[in-house]
């Protein structure tokens, strides 16, 4: 069941990506930002209110240093859904556990002193290995996918998963105090609303049309169930296959997008996909083993 509720919580992730794409044509990202905070809000409190788990914190700072990068991350997402092939700004959005890979070797590189003699920890090799070929991957999937005006939104979407992975790493971090994730998850929706709103407020709001706005409803509330599915997925332990499981998106990703969207993706886009998916496998086994109780991803 556990493998059931990550493929469950990945689909609904792939499918607000196509309500965020369909809804970016009449929207800007600070509204579409602002509508998934809002109504994530909504749908957390609820959560928390059906749990008796409080929303009062005590680390305020923490959350608000989570919410800012998670925001920025999914704004970054948002606008490259918008400008790339769904597939593709997908793809780019789940680099996240190979960035935190390159940061666990740049770190290691870092605190090594090569004139004491001592050799680098053998499992940086594999590491380097693993950073490396997802960045093969992203170079394998841009090239055939991108056109010269989708230049900036794939530096976007290679940035939404760099902003992604430290927001994992402040997610990992307030688990381990205890935080529950129901609390965690609606500061990140208030910050979500929050900016959105300011972005609104400094760029202007989209005429307002009601057949595009019904696509917002759904932004939030796949957003929502994915990570409830992602909850219960992780609730007896992140077991490896749990955690693997969750590169599914970018298979239903590249589905939605060759199926709904008639996008074509050429060979060498499908072999990046694949790279990259394998990558992120790696990382995450390696990184199981440093830290075996580590949260769930968000998307």
């Amino acid at each position: 069941m556990q493998a059931l509720w990550m493929l469950a919580a990945s689909l609904f992730f792939a499918t607000m990506a196509v309500c965020v794409k369909i809804a970016s044509a009449s929207f800007s990202a600070s509204e579409l930002v602002f509508w998934r905070g809002l109504i994530g809000m909504a749908v957390m409190a609820a959560w928390a209110r059906s749990q008796g788990t409080s929303l009062a914190t005590h680390y305020p700072g923490m959350h608000a240093w989570r919410s800012l990068v998670g925001v920025l991350s999914l704004g970054a997402w948002f606008y490259a859904i918008a400008g790339l092939p769904l597939a593709t700004a997908m793809t780019l959005n789940y680099m996240s556990s190979v960035w935190i890979a390159a940061f666990l070797v740049g770190g290691a590189l870092i605190a090594w002193n090569p004139r004491s003699g001592a050799p680098l920890p053998g499992r940086q090799g594999t590491l380097a290995l693993t950073v490396l070929a997802g960045f093969a991957g992203v170079v394998l999937m841009l090239r055939p996918t991108m056109e010269q005006h989708q230049v900036f939104a794939g530096l976007v979407g290679l940035l939404s998963g760099l902003l992604s992975a430290f927001a994992y790493l402040q997610v990992m971090a307030l688990g381990k105090i205890g935080e529950p994730e129901v609390r965690t998850v609606f500061y990140f929706a208030l910050g979500s609303a929050l900016a959105g709103g300011i972005g609104m407020l400094a760029g202007g709001v989209s005429p307002w049309n009601w057949g595009s706005a019904l696509w917002l409803l759904p932004i939030g509330l796949f957003a929502s169930l994915g990570q409830w599915c992602m909850t219960r997925a992780y609730s007896h332990g992140a077991t490896l296959v749990v955690a693997n499981l969750q590169y599914s998106g970018i298979v239903f990703g590249a589905l939605y997008s060759v199926l709904l969207f008639a996008e074509r993706i050429p060979l060498a886009g499908w072999a990046g996909m694949a790279l990259i998916v394998a990558s992120g496998v790696a990382a995450t086994v390696l990184r199981a083993r440093a830290a075996p109780d580590a949260p769930a991803e968000e998307h």
